[in-house]
């Protein structure tokens, strides 16, 4: 029998810590050019990006309901990963000229 290579697989080490998931974190909001940092939180799994992007940074580009598109850059090539709230941080970049 083959064996199975799901969603999760070999992400044992990266998302063992399960951290409490406060209101604040599920209303945060974002608006269309902030930049974040993708950090999948391991206690929510509904609206979570594929684990290959963990510790990406990318900015928002779209809202879609209650997740985000968020515009990466992976090696060559710019994707768009649908991320829920939960799993982005907000990041400050300094010396930012607005």
């Amino acid at each position: 029998m083959r064996r199975s290579r799901g969603f999760k697989n070999k992400t044992r080490r990266l998302l063992r810590h399960k951290e409490r998931t406060t209101i604040t974190q599920r209303m945060r909001e974002f608006s269309v050019g902030d930049p974040v940092v993708i950090k999948i939180n391991s206690s929510i799994s509904k609206g979570c990006p594929h684990p290959r992007y963990y510790g990406v940074f990318g900015r928002v580009i779209e809202e879609r309901g209650r997740a985000y598109v968020i515009a990466i850059k992976d090696k060559n090539k710019k994707k768009e990963i649908i991320s829920a709230r939960e799993h982005l941080i907000p990041i400050t970049i300094p010396n930012q000229k607005e």
